[in-house]
């Protein structure tokens, strides 16, 4: 009987392990700090394969593109030349959010002399490079195309 009970109740150990083990959610944070086609297409490629790669494997990542300085033009209404794609992106993918930093905005609009509009799509954070370090303090992975 007492058997049993241990097999039970191992058996049922393992079963919850390995319950766990599936489903991992990952965290990747992704960083643009250039004006130029190639490194912004390179990171929404990145978002693309790594969101295929972990939903492949019956797991899910979250996501957020962090732009800045010069990046932030990925950003920019009726600048951005990945605009297209960002809209399709965000609509087609639950995990994926876009960060833009409030500094260079901020910067931007003094030095075109009125305000700069952004995509729907993007959120403006205070500063990219503070939530960059935020993203990464909770364990989100750094990449930079």
């Amino acid at each position: 009987m007492m058997k049993t009970i241990l097999s039970a109740a191992l058996f049922g150990a393992i079963l919850a392990t390995s319950a766990f083990a599936e489903g991992v959610t990952h965290r990747v944070a992704i960083h643009v700090d250039e004006n130029d086609p190639q490194v912004m297409n390179m990171a929404l490629n990145n978002v693309a394969n790594v969101t295929s790669h972990y939903e492949a494997q019956g797991d899910t990542v979250i996501v957020e593109l962090v732009a800045y300085g010069p990046g932030l033009n990925m950003f920019v209404a009726g600048k951005s030349p990945v605009a297209d794609r960002i809209s399709t992106m965000s609509l087609e993918m639950d995990n994926l959010s876009f960060a833009a930093c409030g500094n260079t905005l901020r910067n931007m609009s003094k030095k075109a002399g009125k305000d700069i509009t952004l995509l729907d799509e993007a959120t403006v954070v205070p500063s990219g490079v503070v939530r960059l370090i935020e993203l990464q303090e909770n364990d989100y992975a750094y990449i930079r195309p």
